[in-house]
């Protein structure tokens, strides 16, 4: 396979594989340099590209994932079917696509852009610092699942009343109402007005 900024391990320049690098933005999403991921994330924060994915079954029912437990990033909580950090110069789409295989084992099908948000998010229980300007995608998921249980602690496909029931009472990542949000236009168009999203 050949080595390109979606496959490279993106080693620190003193040869170890711990840093990871993110991708540094200006307020209009234009790329202003890197930082390692950690640092990245400690207050107040520093702007940076992610992405949102928001996958549904052919019923329309979203797939959630719960966070596993040795996250350092709010590890436990539930959020959407998919997010992360493009690698710097690695298209946000490329990475979505990267990262839901990785993370969930499956390739979307219809995977399409659903505009971006930003949004500056404090995290009370680890104290890091979600600023980020972030691409969101919705697609189609027609696989069986096959998570990595080192990303992920459980999974489930939920309606949209389904949502509002389990959103009050469990804990979901401080991003997560934001970029459902911004994205349910195009949820809307992708799963039809029945649903309810």
């Amino acid at each position: 396979m050949p080595i390109t900024p979606a496959t490279a391990d993106h080693r620190s320049p003193n040869g170890s594989a711990d840093a990871i690098l993110l991708e540094l933005v200006d307020e209009d999403g234009t790329t202003i340099g890197t930082a390692e991921k950690l640092a990245a994330h400690q207050p107040p924060g520093r702007l940076h590209r992610a992405f949102s994915v928001f996958l549904f079954d052919a019923a329309g029912r979203l797939l959630l994932q719960q966070r596993a437990l040795g996250k350092y990033h709010s590890p436990g909580v539930w959020s959407n079917s998919c997010c992360g950090h493009p690698y710097p110069g690695e298209a946000p789409f490329a990475a979505a696509a990267r990262r839901t295989q990785e993370e969930l084992g499956v390739s979307p099908s219809l995977l399409a852009e659903a505009g971006t948000v930003r949004y500056n998010h404090p995290d009370p229980a680890s104290g890091l610092v979600e600023q980020e300007f972030n691409h969101l995608f919705v697609g189609l998921v027609q696989q069986s699942l096959r998570p990595d249980p080192a990303e992920i602690g459980a999974t489930a496909f939920v309606t949209a009343p389904e949502l509002a029931g389990r959103h009050a009472q469990d804990p979901f990542s401080a991003w997560f109402m934001t970029v459902l949000d911004a994205a349910r236009p195009a949820i809307r168009e992708l799963t039809g007005p029945a649903t309810g999203w």
